[in-house]
This record gives C-alpha cells, structure tokens and sequence, in this order.
C-alpha cells in the first residue's frame, strides 16, 4: 500500500498562555512512501517523527495536509478503519490475557462482512504468531515473557489483520543491546516476508540504516534529507545529517578556503576546486583518514585503541570542533602507540563541506549530489 503525505503539518497550542507561542511539531511534510518499503523515520527526540506517525495512524488529526492510503483520502478517517497495525515501544500487552487471547484481541472485534468465525480466528493468530517465531507461547501470560517476546507478540497482534500499513513506535528502545539486534533483523526478515509497507520511528541511527529501504531525516518538524540510508551517509545535504549519521560520529573542523585548498588551522590538507574563498565547517568521517608519514593533516596522538581487524586513533587538533579527532584505519597499519603525533592523507569523497551561515553542503572537486537522494 502507497502512502503519501501532502504538506502535511502539526501545530499544537501553547502551554504557556502569555507568549501563545504555538509549537510546530511537523511542518509541511511531503512525501510518497512507496507500496511495500520499509521506511525510517530518524531523528533526536522532539523532532516530530512519533506525531507523524501518529497522523498517519489517524490518533492525531493533523492541522493541515492530506493523508492518502494509495487512492484514498483517509485524513478524516478514524484509526480502526485505516487498516493500519500499530506497534507501540512499551508493548501495551493486556497483561491478565495470554498470548493467544493478545493476538485474537483484534480480531474479535472486527465486525459485519469483517467478522470472522472462531475457526479462523485461531487460524490467523497462529499464522502471525508462528511469522514472529512464539506460536510455542501461546497459554503464557506477557509476565511470563522475556522483553524480546513480548515485544514479537505486539508485532504479532498488529499483524494478525494483515494491515494495508504497520506503524512502528521506537519498538525497540526498551530492549537490551543484544535482543535490539536480533529484533531489528526480525522485523526486516516479517516485512519482507508479509511485503506490508512499514514505518518505522527510532533516535537509533544505526537501526535506521541497518533495516530501512529509506530513511527521512527529520528535525525540529522539517524533514532535512531523504533517501536510500547509505546514500543520505555518503551525501549528507547539510551539516545535521552529516553529525546525526554514523557511528563513531564524523569529524568536525573549522576550516578555510583560500585558493582552491582547504585549510584546517596551520595545515593546508586538500585541493577543494570551485570553492570560494571563505571560512567552512568541515566534516571528515572517521574512515576517511590514511596515516602516512607525510600527510598533510598532523594531530597530536592521544590513544590507540585496538578494535581487531580495524584500529581507532584517538587524537586531537586546534582547529577540531570536537574534543577529540577519531579515525579508524585497517589493523595492518603500523601506528606507533608512543609518538607524539600522527600524519594522515585525507579521501576527497570521505570530506564535506558546508557553510558556516547556513551549514548548507558546498560540493568541491567530482563530488556531486547522489541520484539516489532526495531532498524535501
């Protein structure tokens, strides 16, 4: 199922009566989200990416925009007749029914042509419990369950009637590191599976990126970049997606142009061409460093931290807007733990830059905008 969301705004009142200053929680949205994808809605909190997923799950009514389900306009429509699943981060499990009793919940509700014999119910709730892997939890009470479980009978229940769209609300926030992991790749493996179109709201970019066929980078209610994860990470449009995106986080410096060359304090580092002179934020990501013994970039080591088959060079550098410089570099370089500095090389296509009013990216040299990205 096609969603599309056309200028698709939120405005709450203001809690303070004397400024009546109103907070726009989303502003002007405005994008397609294709017929069986799995999208991520990614950004700090406050950012608006819950309040749109709840427009789109009818349990907000937007202040202005459309809302369409393929053909349909289903901004007035209440959220049991959307056909959507909603899956919330703390579960919401009853907790004096059983699984099975969970998951048939949906069910038993449904009314008219809807109305299914008990036969078929049971039939449903075990096909969705069997795609999340509990169809052996079925008598067990959610006290029962660890975190993990409970959280598969929640997606279970929203599944079980096959929704047009499966809506995902931070699910993963209240689980360890280790069930994170091995939950996220569950719900890829359920919705390539089932083919539903899925929206999936997280502050983790890593879950974004690993699981998503497109992520929207969102903050403070203005979507800032669109577009395949890997794409939006190698091209980041401005200097917030470049710092929201990637683990450890990029680099950033202030720099100058003059001549065509980038400086970053003393040291001239990169041929940027096309570039007028001025200052710049620069960002370096943390594989975009090479140590070589004459590299244009020197920065006084700190520590090297040994990660097996990559290695951390933990340093800094007066001109780093960050406390610390961070580059991860191949185990087969040889850096010597005592020296005082390191020299690097830089990769032109692991360096960006933006302005310093707008932070807005400047592409120097063969960089160029990715096809694959769009901007909102």
């Amino acid at each position: 199922m096609k969603v599309e969301l056309q200028n698709l705004t939120k405005i709450f009142p203001s809690r303070n009566k004397k400024s009546g200053e109103q907070v726009v929680a989303v502003n002007n949205f405005t994008f397609a989200i294709p017929d069986g994808k799995l999208v991520g809605l990614l950004g700090p909190s406050g950012c608006g990416k819950s309040t749109t997923l709840y427009m789109i799950s009818g349990l907000q009514q937007p202040t202005a925009g459309k809302i369409f389900f393929g053909d349909e306009d289903v901004t007035e429509l209440s959220p049991e007749n959307r056909g959507i699943g909603l899956v919330f981060q703390n579960y919401a499990l009853y907790p004096h029914m059983t699984v099975k009793q969970n998951i048939l919940f949906p069910l038993q509700n449904l009314k008219g042509e809807d109305k299914m014999t008990k036969e078929e119910m049971l039939e449903a709730a075990y096909h969705a419990a069997k795609l999340v892997q509990i169809d052996e939890l079925m008598d067990r009470k959610p006290s029962e369950l660890s975190g993990g479980q409970q959280q598969r009978v929640a997606i279970a229940r929203a599944l079980v009637k096959m929704p047009r769209v499966l809506l995902l609300d931070e699910p993963l926030s209240n689980l360890d590191a280790r069930l994170r992991l091995q939950t996220r790749e569950e719900i890829r493996r359920i919705q390539k599976e089932t083919g539903i179109t899925t929206i999936f709201v997280t502050h983790d970019q890593e879950e974004a990126m690993s699981i998503s066929d497109v992520i929207v980078v969102m903050k403070l209610g203005v979507v800032q970049q669109i577009g395949k994860p890997q794409s939006v990470y190698d091209d980041p449009k401005n200097l917030f997606v470049a710092k929201f995106l990637g683990t450890p986080p990029i680099n950033v410096f202030d720099g100058r142009v003059e001549g065509g060359k980038l400086w970053l304090g003393e040291d001239c580092v990169l041929d940027v061409p096309g570039v007028e002179d001025k200052p710049v934020h620069v960002g370096i990501r943390p594989e975009g460093f090479v140590p070589v013994d004459d590299g244009a970039l020197v920065c006084k080591l700190s520590n090297v931290e040994v990660m097996g088959r990559d290695v951390s060079i933990v340093s800094t550098h007066a001109a780093s807007a960050n406390p610390v410089v961070r580059s991860i570099v191949d185990a087969d370089y040889n850096i010597k733990v005592g020296a005082e500095s390191v020299a690097f090389a830089l990769k032109p296509h692991k360096v960006f830059l933006f302005d310093k009013e707008t932070e807005e990216r400047i592409y120097f040299g063969n960089q160029k905008p990715s096809d694959n990205v769009e901007e909102n």
